[in-house]
């Protein structure tokens, strides 16, 4: 039975980078957090796909447990194409197509309306608050948004932060949503509108945890290569929830916990293109690596 529900964009990408290309490889906001999650717990994914969504992806997602239950098929698959300069923290985008995406509204399965634990990954806030209409009670509500949504339809991102537990945004995201330079005051004013928490990624240099009179800084771990940075912020966001729903520990000492292995599945996925990296990832690989960005914090 899956645990945690994902509502967010599965997608066919095209990304250039310095240190290469991928062609038409499997994407979306959807895929990657599912994709995190599955390393603690079972996922569940509501989204849209085309006629022409290749099925092997399908089968690979299925196999690491992810419910598709909640993923309509219609027309053609939303397909994004975007490339990053030796600036690997912001992708430039060259082509997007909407299309079955542009007309998707979003339904939860009945098997789904009793799911526990919600990642709103980066989607249509109109579409992120259809999904929380029609759940029964989640007990706990993550919600990740992008400058896009900030900048076109702040008042419904609003609307769903005062439905959140934890929100996830970057430092961009943060001033501009609240307008400030600021990152401690936009994290308190975002805490007004009744948050537990607030998340706010700083790219390669980590990640910054802000509750009711706390704060955390989480490190980024220091890679050496790096191949294709896309999905990363998804798949921070699908580790951290994925390890919640786990440990089902909300205290502020475990979403520190949770932070850092979101963090660690992230910096392992920049390491080759598309979902190339979590393919082949063990949670040994990800053990290993959590506890040698424990050693970094230690003074």
């Amino acid at each position: 039975m899956s645990e945690i529900l994902i509502v967010g964009t599965v997608a066919i990408d095209t990304i250039e980078t310095p240190f290469g290309k991928a062609e038409r490889c499997l994407g979306g906001s959807a895929t990657y957090a599912s994709f995190a999650a599955s390393f603690f717990s079972m996922p569940a994914v509501i989204s849209i796909i085309g006629n022409d969504f290749p099925k092997e992806h399908v089968e690979l997602l299925k196999k690491r447990g992810i419910n598709f239950d909640g993923v309509q098929v219609s027309g053609k698959t939303f397909h994004w194409e975007g490339f990053y300069e030796f600036d690997m923290n912001e992708a430039k985008t060259r082509k997007t197509e909407l299309n079955s995406l542009a007309g998707f509204k979003a339904e939860v399965p009945d098997s789904l309306r009793n799911s526990r634990y919600i990642f709103l990954a980066n989607i249509d806030p109109e579409q992120q608050l259809e999904v929380l209409k029609q759940l029964n009670k989640p007990e706990f509500v993550v919600m990740d948004t992008m400058n896009f949504w900030i900048s076109s339809k702040k008042d419904a991102v609003t609307e769903v932060i005062k439905k959140a537990d934890v929100l996830v945004f970057n430092d961009g995201e943060a001033r501009m949503l609240f307008g400030t330079a600021s990152l401690v005051k936009a994290a308190n004013d975002a805490l007004k509108l009744g948050l537990k928490a607030v998340i706010i990624k700083k790219g390669e240099h980590g990640a910054l945890l802000f509750t009711k009179g706390k704060h955390f800084s989480a490190p980024g771990y220091p890679l050496e290569n790096i191949k294709d940075p896309t999905g990363c912020g998804d798949c921070f966001g699908g580790g951290f929830i994925g390890y919640l729903a786990k440990t089902k520990d909300f205290s502020e000492k475990n979403f520190r916990k949770a932070i850092v292995y979101g963090s660690v599945i992230a910096s392992h996925n920049a390491e080759d293109f598309g979902l190339n990296r979590l393919k082949t990832l063990k949670m040994e690989d990800i053990e290993k690596r959590y506890n040698e960005m424990k050693e970094i914090r230690e003074f």
